[in-house]
């Protein structure tokens, strides 16, 4: 299907409640963009911004009418699509009964591209060599409406990574707001998604818009708050497994587990057991873990692998870079920045990276 303009976002809303989806979109809410159940284009965050930096959001006021000019906020599609608790099995007495929920219809709108590769890079892990069918359930059901971004954040590097800011594969729709007059160009990436398209009011788009829609992309390109630069990581991060650099960054390093949780790729996980007080019934459920936890590598007893924080981030930061290639086949970091932000301490990856690899005296060997 060829690209089409609409004028208004409330016409596909109801489309997409009508073809039975649960519509989650952002919202401002806990001082925050957050993504949550919508029922029309008014429940969308009109003239709302934000700033970005190394332990710092905040939502600001813009002045205008457009519904994305912001960027990334805590929430991605991961909540979605590996829920932070699910319910394995449970027993009643001596009778195991297993859990298989259906998964809800939901309609994800205003996904960025860097969260698009997220989901890919999920769909790696969870759909590779042993499939999760839960996962696959989940994934199924998830109707993906891309919203190109306009106004990338002060810690994004997704140029850096490969991974936007242009929408271009993993999307049902991807829309791409436009101002004077208000509007979004729409394209279908899939057969459902031309469906709804069809289904609402819409026009053919003329040469100024697809101009204008190309622009808004090439100008968000070049306004990245960060840059990586990628070459060779695969053999120097490792490589620099005794960089002083690592005492360094552990020493401001809480081990909050922040940047895992809101990381997008990020899926480790544990599992937990509830009992009543009668024992009668027992409950399993699986849940996000962080590798930054303490407890995390605990083998059988025995004291954790990695029971120092400079353990545990070398061993973080080094597999999303580097080491995730040799099991996926691609990073782990989608460049969304999200890590930045919500360090508490202000821990930024790319500053990090930068300093390991050119640190003096790094080793050649990898342990």
């Amino acid at each position: 299907m060829d690209t089409v303009v609409i004028e208004s976002l409330d016409p596909l809303i109801a489309a997409l409640r009508s073809a039975g989806y649960t519509v989650v979109g952002p919202t401002v809410r806990d001082a925050a963009v957050r993504m949550a159940e919508i029922s029309s284009a008014g429940d969308l965050p009109a003239g709302a911004g934000d700033v970005q930096r190394p332990g710092h959001y905040r939502v600001t006021e813009r002045g205008d009418d457009m519904l994305f000019d912001f960027a990334a906020g805590p929430d991605s599609a991961k909540r979605f699509t590996q829920p932070p608790r699910q319910r394995l099995f449970r027993m009643r007495g001596q009778t195991v009964e297993e859990v298989r929920e259906k998964a809800q219809c939901v309609a994800l709108l205003g996904v960025r591209a860097c969260d698009l590769a997220a989901i890919a890079v999920q769909d790696r892990v969870f759909l590779g060599r042993h499939p999760d069918p839960a996962y696959r359930r989940r994934r199924e059901a998830l109707f993906l409406i891309a919203v190109n971004c306009a106004v990338p954040g002060g810690t994004c590097f997704c140029v850096s990574m490969g991974t936007g800011p242009k929408a271009t594969t993993g999307f049902d729709l991807a829309l791409t707001e436009l101002a004077t007059p208000h509007r979004f160009t729409v394209e279908s990436g899939s057969e459902r998604g031309a469906q709804i398209v069809a289904a609402i009011p819409h026009r053919p788009a003329g040469r100024g818009d697809l101009t204008a829609a190309e622009e808004v992309s090439r100008i968000a390109a070049t306004r990245m708050g960060r840059h990586v630069d990628t070459a060779g990581i695969q053999q120097w991060l490792p490589a620099a497994h005794d960089s002083p650099r690592w005492t360094d960054v552990a020493s401001r390093c809480l081990s909050c587990t922040n940047c895992t949780m809101v990381c997008p790729t990020c899926f480790c996980s544990t599992v937990e057991d509830i009992t009543d007080l009668t024992g009668e019934y027992t409950e399993r459920s699986e849940r996000w873990d962080s590798c930054f936890s303490l407890d995390f590598t605990e083998l059988s007893g025995q004291p954790p692998v990695r029971s120092s924080a400079l353990a545990r981030y070398r061993q973080w930061l080094t597999h999303k870079f580097a080491t995730w290639y040799d099991q996926f086949g691609t990073s782990g970091c989608v460049g969304c920045g999200r890590c930045i932000t919500w360090c508490p301490t202000g821990i930024d990856v790319t500053e990090e990276l930068s300093a390991i690899r050119d640190a003096p005296g790094e080793t050649s060997c990898i342990r």
